[in-house]
């Protein structure tokens, strides 16, 4: 298994694994986006150097020329500017009116936020999300940040528990588009 900085061609394979995590929020904006331009929204958006690698950090794990999983994250003063990149990308598929897909604030101070982290089923119980979580913590000290931060969904136990095995301890509890979530952090 390879862990590396995603590369603009791995967007379309990174499509289907952020879609997984959007349907699992349940965005209100997803009612309001068709499906095709949704796929869109997500290449234009991980196509983008400032998603990739300059602002916030992009990596997958590759095996046999596939991707396995990706995660996404960023410093959490890089916020705004990737939620402006989300509406950018928005805009770019002209929809009839403005639509916001993210409109909640998810990180805490002095964090490196993994926003987003993703297994394809194919791949699934092979290691692949352990192994994405490990890498941040040299990522978030990269970026002169003393903690990884996230958020877990209360209906999703599995993912919590794998958290907790690497290290993450519960440090509160927050909503994020009408769902309640454990904010987590790991100190680097």
């Amino acid at each position: 298994m390879l862990i590396r900085t995603a590369q603009k061609k791995d967007a379309l394979q990174i499509v289907p694994l952020f879609k997984i995590i959007l349907n699992e929020m349940e965005l209100p904006a997803l009612q309001l986006i068709p499906e095709k331009k949704l796929d869109k929204i997500i290449q234009f958006a991980f196509e983008t150097e400032a998603i990739r690698f300059s602002m916030g950090k992009t990596i997958v794990a590759e095996i046999d020329g596939q991707i396995a999983g990706f995660a996404f994250g960023y410093p959490d003063e890089m916020e705004k500017s990737i939620n402006d990149i989300w509406e950018r990308a928005v805009s770019a598929v002209e929809l009839p009116e403005k639509i916001s897909l993210f409109t909640d604030d998810e990180t805490f101070p002095n964090e490196w936020y993994l926003d987003s982290i993703a297994v394809s089923s194919a791949f699934r119980g092979k290691g692949v999300g352990t192994k994405l979580l490990t890498t941040l913590p040299k990522i978030a000290l990269n970026s002169n940040k003393p903690c990884v931060g996230l958020s877990v969904d209360l209906q999703n136990p599995l993912a919590e528990k794998l958290y907790s095995r690497i290290g993450y301890k519960k440090v509160r509890t927050t909503v994020i588009s009408h769902h309640h979530y454990h904010h987590m952090q790991l100190r680097v």
